[in-house]
């Protein structure tokens, strides 16, 4: 036992040492303030673009029915030195697709970087699968070539047909291209040279909001930052390393606040509730009559002596279900959700029945939270 002592009182001194660096990182509760927010103007931009796909195995466009493609494909043979004006009308090739290219520049892109595409057809073609885009320029809102895409096409999607059946899992007719544009432009954005940065919530809300202030004035010196509005907290970066400060606010844990909510999903069924939903005083009763009358008609067949018919006897069953166990329950004022979920389920409500009964609840004032359907 003295050993094992002593052994504790060594090792407490090296187990304060390294407990203390990870409560500087910020090991407690809370998330990260980078979770939740964003550093305004950083942000990522929309590039389209318009191409051809070569390559198809007979599942590309119709060049007699998509117009534009025969065009699209004349143009590029004639870039590339071959006159197809006097044969326009025998062209009749379906490996040839038109598509639109879609992609995301990423924040801080530099020439030379690589982003991924995505390529869904644009005429009659079927699969996309196999075939390589040609060079296709991708433009931003601004009219200006920021990124030139190709590559071949990986669909994913799985397309058999036979003479009397098809299968197609996935979608053919769009595919993606990983890495398959090279950026040729950049977009221009002084991160050091301003003297604030504003952090933008992605759930607005003033209490959020001014936790979040709270904590980068706990770390920095009051003064530092100011909640402006619920979505929008601005941090002077006066004196300071831009990078390096916006590292650290990043890295600082707050406790998010939110609003008390139920969304609902009347297509599928899904409910969703926060923590804070809070149910008052009001009493469910939840049933249905169901009556069930079936038919079961029965042939009687008479003895071979004794001379009579074949007769059919109808037989009929009647069922009547009102739902009699179900009783009238009771939820208590200032419930919590589990509460809640818990004494619905103990009523046998099933997804359906439980979002008319939100409704429900919601329409007689009971429900103290933002009811929103889907």
């Amino acid at each position: 036992m003295r050993r094992i002592r002593l052994l504790l009182l060594l090792l407490l001194p090296a187990l304060t040492l390294l407990a203390a660096p990870l409560a500087a990182q910020g090991g407690g509760g809370g998330v990260r303030i980078k979770d939740i927010a964003d550093i305004e103007g950083v942000r990522e931009n929309q590039l389209v673009g318009y191409g051809l796909v070569v390559g198809l195995n007979g599942t590309g466009d119709r060049l007699r029915n998509a117009v534009f493609t025969r065009q699209s494909l004349i143009g590029v043979l004639e870039r590339l030195g071959v006159n197809t004006r006097d044969q326009e009308s025998r062209l009749d090739t379906r490996n040839v697709a038109a598509v639109m290219v879609t992609a995301n520049l990423p924040a801080f892109a530099r020439n030379g970087n690589k982003v991924d595409v995505t390529v869904s057809a644009l005429g009659d073609a079927t699969n996309l699968t196999g075939g390589t885009l040609v060079v296709t320029p991708l433009h931003g809102a601004d009219g200006e070539v920021y990124a030139v895409a190709q590559g071949a096409i990986a669909t994913g999607a799985i397309a058999a047909r036979g003479a009397a059946a098809s299968v197609t899992r996935g979608v053919p007719t769009s595919g993606r291209i990983p890495n398959g544009a090279i950026v040729e432009r950049e977009v221009p954005f002084a991160f050091g040279n301003k003297p604030t940065l504003r952090l933008a919530l992605r759930n607005p809300d003033l209490t959020t909001a001014r936790r979040i202030a709270a904590a980068v004035n706990r770390m920095a010196g009051a003064g530092a930052a100011q909640a402006s509005d619920p979505r929008t907290v601005t941090v002077s970066l006066i004196g300071r390393d831009p990078v390096g400060f916006a590292t650290e606010i990043e890295q600082l844990r707050v406790e998010p606040d939110q609003a008390a909510r139920v969304v609902i999903e009347e297509a599928s069924g899904t409910i969703v509730m926060g923590s804070n939903v809070r149910i008052s005083t009001v009493a469910i009763a939840q049933g249905n009559l169901t009556i069930r009358v079936t038919e079961a008609p029965q042939v009687v067949q008479p003895n071979a002596l004794a001379g009579g018919q074949t007769a059919v006897v109808p037989r009929t069953g009647i069922e009547v279900d009102d739902q009699s166990e179900r009783r009238l329950g009771i939820l208590q004022g200032g419930v919590s959700l589990q509460d809640l979920v818990r004494g619905l389920n103990n009523l046998g409500v099933g997804p359906r029945d439980m979002i008319a009964i939100l409704q429900t609840i919601k329409a007689a004032g009971a429900l103290q939270a933002q009811l929103e359907i889907r």
